[in-house]
């Protein structure tokens, strides 16, 4: 009899007898199908969607004629099964064929996350026993996040420890609450307690599904249709839905806050130099922020700023070597990269630091071009999370930039990109436009006018209020403002600063243009080489940043240092002191440390100390050299140079 199969690869016919069983029909197919082909991973099903599966071991029940749906993985195929809610690297396999036999040749024009052969998004099984999430977020998962309400003297009519309506305690996402609060989203928990309650209700007795779900605006590569991967078939199973942009009502941290002002301070020293822009990395933690119900703040306790050109108009980033080392520094010391953040200013020319405002209502807030940024910064930074069926929802990374207020200040403003905007830039969706309040929907054609082939651009729509007060749904082609993008986050200073770092006397990397250099001298200067002291501050993030780069220190001594710089424990500074990388470290820095003060060049005559009998026998070199402003070397070789001269002949007569 014949049996029809359909495969990812395409249809196959093969001829079989009735009593053959799947492994001889397996004898018949593995030969045709791709060499990448895994054979323990075949099975085959009567049903596109394979609820039916079966592998080659059984017996088959099927008659002449009958469709049989062929599925299998490729061997090393990247699939996204981690636990830590990690994106997997994957590159591009162009495994299949055009129709007429020509390969298909993959296009420059690339996403920010190429699709590997299986869909990034598949299910994990019970994330919420795989999934490791921050000791953070476990933390806000066991509150209840309730809003307490005392008692209303007018409307409660019952006793003391009784409760109505009128005071029970309000859901953390209760819309009227964050009004009366001016909190303008709710935070990532609250939302999640919102849908939690929509989506799964334990009284009914029905299993636990994970409520959060990540958007997915990219063609899946698994689609159990069985035609072929895309771009040579596509199908309503596979293809994106279109998206409809609304204003993103959560955000995944509330409030950013830095731990002491002279952490900006210093970051705008080299703006005030040069008057050219910078940017940096910030470096933190998260911790509990009580002002919004159930809400995260990024605490700032330093600033990175990796290789850069800066100009007067933007940054031109270089590759950042070290990256590694930092990332590891910082995890010493209890800290992950929080955020980016970077300068627009422009002197206002008045002479008082004021700044031009270039940021406003009229003109915009955050450009697409900055938009598409800390969007690939957020997609390099996902959120591991157990209530998600993927295994991470969004990101923690935060974006500030610093610009001139209305009133002529220096300004610091917070933002997040939405997960639709990270999810648009990650698929190739969206790329700015020269108006920076207005993002471009790209094209599928390419600029020679061939179709893209790493790309699929669905419909896109978003909702707007129009001019005569109704929500209208608009076409987002060929752009659309990118107030849809980004939620705005609050920002501030704590009132009584216990900053993790508490010496800023080490230069910052990177910063040779304006003359600061980090050097072995700057290093034992800190550590007071030449000086017969036991105290010493390493408590710097740039100084332990450097110290790494030198190699000196083991890795157990490098955890003890970063120990001694946080937490300021005596004993751990004493045992480092003792450490032998300790001690290898400072005969280095005497031998190619801190130099030894020079001796002042000029006296004050004016001064008690200076002996005036002294200063009245030199006539000779203040008349020979007008100013006194010379060494002292140079002094004494002029009076010998003036001994050893001959006299000067006696004039004719």
């Amino acid at each position: 009899m014949l049996l029809r199969l359909r495969g990812p690869d395409g249809m196959l016919r093969l001829t079989v007898e009735k009593d053959d069983t799947f492994a001889d029909l397996g004898r018949q197919l593995i030969p045709k199908l791709p060499p990448t082909v895994d054979p323990k991973t075949i099975t085959l099903s009567n049903h596109p969607t394979g609820s039916d599966a079966k592998n080659l071991s059984e017996r088959p029940e099927n008659s002449h004629g009958d469709l049989i749906f062929v599925t299998y993985k490729h061997n090393g195929a990247a699939t996204d099964g981690s636990g830590n809610g990690e994106a997997t690297k994957s590159s591009v396999l162009s495994s299949t064929n055009r129709l007429n036999g020509k390969p298909i040749l993959p296009a420059e024009d690339l996403p920010i996350d190429p699709p590997p052969l299986t869909s990034p998004h598949e299910h994990i099984k019970n994330p919420w026993e795989t999934v490791r999430q921050s000791p953070l977020d476990d933390r806000l998962d066991k509150r209840d996040g309730k809003i307490p309400r005392g008692r209303d003297h007018k409307m409660c009519r019952h006793g003391p420890k009784g409760m109505c309506d009128y005071c029970m305690p309000l859901d953390p996402f209760n819309a009227k609450y964050l009004e009366e609060k001016k909190i303008k989203y709710m935070s990532v928990h609250a939302y999640l307690r919102k849908i939690n309650s929509a989506t799964n209700k334990p009284e009914l007795g029905a299993s636990f599904i994970p409520p959060l779900v990540e958007p997915y605006y990219r063609v899946k590569r698994d689609c159990p249709s069985g035609h072929p991967q895309w771009p040579e078939g596509i199908c309503t199973k596979c293809q994106p839905s279109a998206i409809t942009l609304q204003p993103q009502p959560f955000r995944m941290v509330d409030h950013v806050e830095f731990a002491t002002p002279q952490i900006i301070d210093k970051f705008l020293n080299p703006w005030r130099m040069t008057g050219c822009q910078r940017l940096g990395i910030l470096y933190g933690k998260y911790l509990e922020y009580d002002v919004v119900p159930l809400g995260v703040k990024a605490v700032v306790e330093a600033i990175y700023e990796p290789p850069q050109v800066d100009e007067i108009d933007g940054v031109t980033l270089n590759a950042w070597e070290n990256e590694k080392d930092v990332n590891e520094v910082a995890r010493l010391c209890g800290l992950e990269p929080v955020g980016v953040i970077w300068t627009d200013l422009l002197d206002a020319g008045k002479g008082d630091g004021s700044a031009i405002c270039k940021r406003h209502t009229d003109s915009y807030f955050l450009a697409a071009q900055e938009i598409c940024f800390a969007a690939r910064l957020q997609a390099q930074h996902p959120k591991p999370t157990k209530w998600s069926d993927t295994g991470r929802f969004g990101s923690n990374f935060v974006t500030c930039v610093i610009s001139g207020n209305e009133q002529g200040e220096i300004a610091i403003s917070a933002y997040q990109m939405s997960n639709d905007a990270v999810e648009m830039v990650r698929a190739d969706i969206i790329e700015p436009s020269t108006d920076p309040g207005q993002m471009l929907v790209r094209e599928e054609e390419e600029d020679d006018g061939s179709v893209s082939r790493t790309r699929y651009i669905p419909e896109v729509f978003y909702r707007k209020i129009n001019e005569y007060g109704a929500n209208v749904q608009e076409n987002a082609k060929p752009a659309f403002p990118v107030e849809y993008l980004f939620v705005t986050l609050t920002h501030g200073f704590p009132e009584s600063p216990r900053p993790v770092f508490t010496n800023d006397g080490f230069p910052i990397a990177n910063r040779e243009f304006v003359g600061e250099a980090q050097e072995a001298s700057a290093v034992a200067k800190i550590l007071k080489v030449n000086q017969k002291s036991d105290q010493f501050d390493v408590s710097n993030f740039h100084l332990l940043c450097f110290i790494r780069q030198m190699s000196v220190l083991s890795k157990d001594e490098e955890a003890l240092l970063c120990r001694v710089a946080t937490q300021h424990d005596l004993a751990d500074a004493f045992q480092l002191r003792a450490t032998e990388g300790w001690r290898t470290l400072h005969m280095i820095l005497e031998s190619t440390g801190e130099r030894l003060p020079k001796r002042p060049r000029t006296e004050d005559a004016s001064s008690p100390s200076v002996d005036r009998s002294y200063l009245s026998h030199r006539p000779l070199m203040q008349r020979n050299h007008n100013s006194t402003d010379e060494p002292l070397a140079k002094r004494f070789a002029a009076v010998r140079l003036n001994e050893h001269r001959p006299p000067p002949p006696p004039p004719p007569e």
